[in-house]
Protein backbone atom coordinates (compact mmCIF):
# COMPACT_ATOMS: atom_id res chain seq x y z
CA UNK A 1 0.00 0.00 0.00
CA UNK A 2 1.47 3.24 -0.91
CA UNK A 3 1.97 5.87 1.99
CA UNK A 4 0.05 8.41 0.76
CA UNK A 5 -3.13 5.80 1.36
CA UNK A 6 -1.98 4.75 4.26
CA UNK A 7 -2.15 8.77 5.68
CA UNK A 8 -5.64 8.31 3.92
CA UNK A 9 -7.03 6.02 6.22
CA UNK A 10 -5.51 7.04 9.52
CA UNK A 11 -7.00 10.78 8.60
CA UNK A 12 -10.31 9.00 8.36
CA UNK A 13 -9.91 7.47 11.14
CA UNK A 14 -8.74 10.19 13.46
CA UNK A 15 -12.18 12.24 12.48
CA UNK A 16 -14.11 11.03 15.23
CA UNK A 17 -15.57 13.26 17.69
CA UNK A 18 -13.61 14.75 20.33
CA UNK A 19 -13.25 13.21 23.59
CA UNK A 20 -12.40 14.69 27.22
CA UNK A 21 -9.33 12.58 27.38
CA UNK A 22 -6.57 11.29 25.54
CA UNK A 23 -7.15 8.58 22.28
CA UNK A 24 -4.78 6.02 21.64
CA UNK A 25 -4.95 4.77 17.96
CA UNK A 26 -5.32 1.57 17.76
CA UNK A 27 -4.80 -1.31 15.45
CA UNK A 28 -6.63 -4.74 15.07
CA UNK A 29 -5.23 -7.49 13.27
CA UNK A 30 -7.11 -10.50 12.22
CA UNK A 31 -5.56 -13.67 11.18
CA UNK A 32 -6.35 -16.55 8.53
CA UNK A 33 -4.93 -20.05 7.83
CA UNK A 34 -2.50 -19.95 10.65
CA UNK A 35 -3.01 -22.98 13.80
CA UNK A 36 -2.21 -20.49 16.71
CA UNK A 37 -2.65 -23.23 19.21
CA UNK A 38 0.97 -24.19 17.76
CA UNK A 39 3.14 -21.87 19.63
CA UNK A 40 5.70 -21.40 17.08
CA UNK A 41 2.79 -19.59 14.72
CA UNK A 42 2.15 -17.33 17.78
CA UNK A 43 3.35 -13.55 16.67
CA UNK A 44 5.52 -12.63 19.83
CA UNK A 45 7.74 -9.76 18.62
CA UNK A 46 9.00 -6.33 20.33
CA UNK A 47 8.67 -3.52 17.18
CA UNK A 48 10.71 0.05 17.79
CA UNK A 49 7.93 2.24 16.31
CA UNK A 50 9.64 5.18 13.99
CA UNK A 51 7.74 7.52 16.06
CA UNK A 52 6.96 6.18 19.41
CA UNK A 53 3.86 6.02 21.04
CA UNK A 54 2.82 9.47 21.57
CA UNK A 55 2.91 8.89 25.62
CA UNK A 56 5.82 7.69 27.97
CA UNK A 57 6.78 4.22 28.05
CA UNK A 58 7.12 3.01 32.08
CA UNK A 59 10.09 1.21 32.71
CA UNK A 60 11.28 -0.51 35.90
CA UNK A 61 14.63 -1.79 36.40
CA UNK A 62 15.96 -4.47 38.66
CA UNK A 63 19.43 -3.41 39.33
CA UNK A 64 21.71 -2.57 42.76
CA UNK A 65 25.23 -0.32 43.08
CA UNK A 66 26.43 1.64 39.68
CA UNK A 67 23.93 -0.42 37.40
CA UNK A 68 20.65 1.25 39.87
CA UNK A 69 22.58 4.95 39.55
CA UNK A 70 23.13 4.56 35.92
CA UNK A 71 19.38 3.37 35.54
CA UNK A 72 17.91 6.41 37.25
CA UNK A 73 20.27 9.20 35.49
CA UNK A 74 19.04 6.96 32.35
CA UNK A 75 15.47 7.79 32.77
CA UNK A 76 14.01 4.91 34.47
CA UNK A 77 10.64 4.94 36.02
CA UNK A 78 11.59 2.87 38.58
CA UNK A 79 14.44 1.27 40.28
CA UNK A 80 14.44 -2.07 42.54
CA UNK A 81 17.00 -3.40 44.09
CA UNK A 82 17.05 -7.22 44.20
CA UNK A 83 15.87 -8.25 47.67
CA UNK A 84 12.46 -7.01 46.08
CA UNK A 85 12.48 -9.61 44.10
CA UNK A 86 11.50 -12.07 47.40
CA UNK A 87 8.81 -9.49 48.69
CA UNK A 88 7.13 -9.40 45.71
CA UNK A 89 7.49 -13.21 45.06
CA UNK A 90 5.75 -12.96 48.42
CA UNK A 91 2.97 -10.36 47.25
CA UNK A 92 0.96 -11.21 43.95
CA UNK A 93 -1.12 -8.60 44.30
CA UNK A 94 1.69 -6.27 44.62
CA UNK A 95 3.34 -7.89 41.88
CA UNK A 96 0.40 -8.04 39.86
CA UNK A 97 -0.13 -3.91 40.29
CA UNK A 98 3.70 -3.56 38.85
CA UNK A 99 3.20 -5.47 36.27
CA UNK A 100 -0.02 -3.93 34.67
CA UNK A 101 1.55 -0.51 35.79
CA UNK A 102 4.75 -0.66 33.57
CA UNK A 103 5.09 -1.45 30.34
CA UNK A 104 8.81 -3.29 29.84
CA UNK A 105 10.91 -4.31 32.73
CA UNK A 106 14.97 -4.49 32.63
CA UNK A 107 17.14 -6.69 35.10
CA UNK A 108 20.80 -7.19 35.37
CA UNK A 109 21.02 -10.99 34.08
CA UNK A 110 22.56 -12.51 37.71
CA UNK A 111 19.00 -11.41 38.71
CA UNK A 112 16.83 -13.12 35.86
CA UNK A 113 16.86 -16.84 37.60
CA UNK A 114 15.65 -15.88 40.86
CA UNK A 115 12.75 -12.93 38.72
CA UNK A 116 11.36 -16.36 37.03
CA UNK A 117 11.15 -18.69 40.28
CA UNK A 118 9.70 -15.76 42.36
CA UNK A 119 7.54 -13.65 39.88
CA UNK A 120 8.05 -15.03 36.48
CA UNK A 121 4.37 -16.60 36.86
CA UNK A 122 3.23 -12.50 37.06
CA UNK A 123 5.48 -11.45 34.36
CA UNK A 124 5.47 -14.36 31.89
CA UNK A 125 1.81 -14.49 31.21
CA UNK A 126 1.65 -10.71 30.36
CA UNK A 127 4.95 -10.97 28.17
CA UNK A 128 6.64 -8.99 30.64
CA UNK A 129 9.41 -11.17 31.75
CA UNK A 130 12.39 -8.50 32.05
CA UNK A 131 15.42 -7.77 29.14
CA UNK A 132 18.09 -9.24 30.45
CA UNK A 133 21.27 -6.83 30.93
CA UNK A 134 24.35 -8.61 30.38
CA UNK A 135 28.10 -6.90 31.31
CA UNK A 136 29.10 -4.48 29.54
CA UNK A 137 25.82 -2.99 28.16
CA UNK A 138 24.39 0.07 28.38
CA UNK A 139 21.56 0.81 29.99
CA UNK A 140 20.53 3.85 28.86
CA UNK A 141 20.88 2.66 25.26
CA UNK A 142 18.60 0.37 26.21
CA UNK A 143 16.23 2.60 28.03
CA UNK A 144 16.03 5.05 25.14
CA UNK A 145 15.30 2.56 22.76
CA UNK A 146 12.04 0.67 24.85
CA UNK A 147 10.90 4.27 24.88
CA UNK A 148 9.61 3.75 21.57
CA UNK A 149 9.16 0.35 21.47
CA UNK A 150 6.20 -1.77 22.19
CA UNK A 151 4.82 -5.50 22.49
CA UNK A 152 3.03 -7.50 19.75
CA UNK A 153 1.11 -10.70 20.76
CA UNK A 154 -1.56 -12.72 19.58
CA UNK A 155 -0.85 -15.40 21.88
CA UNK A 156 -3.89 -18.09 20.54
CA UNK A 157 -6.23 -15.71 19.07
CA UNK A 158 -6.92 -14.95 15.37
CA UNK A 159 -7.29 -11.42 16.28
CA UNK A 160 -5.61 -9.01 18.66
CA UNK A 161 -5.32 -5.65 19.09
CA UNK A 162 -2.12 -2.96 19.83
CA UNK A 163 -1.74 0.31 20.33
CA UNK A 164 0.23 2.78 17.26
CA UNK A 165 -0.01 6.07 18.51
CA UNK A 166 -2.26 8.99 20.27
CA UNK A 167 -4.99 10.76 18.48
CA UNK A 168 -2.58 14.11 18.81
CA UNK A 169 -0.26 12.42 16.80
CA UNK A 170 0.47 14.12 12.91
CA UNK A 171 -1.29 11.23 10.74
CA UNK A 172 2.03 11.05 8.73
CA UNK A 173 3.55 10.04 11.96
CA UNK A 174 0.87 7.37 12.84
CA UNK A 175 0.91 5.92 9.30
CA UNK A 176 4.42 5.49 9.33
CA UNK A 177 4.02 3.36 13.01
CA UNK A 178 1.06 1.57 11.28
CA UNK A 179 3.40 0.85 8.38
CA UNK A 180 6.39 -0.40 10.57
CA UNK A 181 3.48 -2.92 12.69
CA UNK A 182 1.96 -4.14 9.54
CA UNK A 183 5.69 -5.03 8.15
CA UNK A 184 6.90 -6.49 11.12
CA UNK A 185 3.74 -8.76 11.43
CA UNK A 186 3.96 -10.11 8.14
CA UNK A 187 7.48 -11.05 8.46
CA UNK A 188 6.49 -12.90 11.87
CA UNK A 189 3.79 -15.21 10.02
CA UNK A 190 4.47 -18.54 8.76
CA UNK A 191 3.31 -17.76 5.25
CA UNK A 192 3.45 -14.04 5.71
CA UNK A 193 1.02 -11.77 3.91
CA UNK A 194 -1.27 -14.90 3.18
CA UNK A 195 -2.04 -15.07 6.70
CA UNK A 196 -3.78 -11.64 7.37
CA UNK A 197 -7.03 -11.57 6.92
CA UNK A 198 -7.80 -8.09 7.75
CA UNK A 199 -6.43 -4.91 9.17
CA UNK A 200 -8.30 -2.03 11.08
CA UNK A 201 -7.20 1.24 12.87
CA UNK A 202 -9.37 3.13 15.34
CA UNK A 203 -9.26 5.90 17.50
CA UNK A 204 -10.11 4.48 21.55
CA UNK A 205 -13.94 5.75 20.57
CA UNK A 206 -13.96 5.76 16.56
CA UNK A 207 -15.44 3.64 14.44
CA UNK A 208 -12.89 1.71 12.62
CA UNK A 209 -11.53 2.02 9.26
CA UNK A 210 -9.59 -0.53 7.38
CA UNK A 211 -6.60 -0.59 6.23
CA UNK A 212 -6.17 -3.81 5.04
Amino acid sequence: MAKEETIKIITQALQSPQRNFSESVDMAINLRGIDLKKPQNRIDIEIVLPNGLGRDIKIAVFAKGDIAKQAIAAGADLVLPPEEINALGDDSSRAKTLAEEYDFFIAEAEYMPTIGKKIGIVLGPRGKMPEPLMPGMNIADILNKRKNSIKVRSKDRMTFHLSIGRKDMAPEKIADNAESVMEHVERALVNGAHNLKSIYVSTTMGPSVRVL
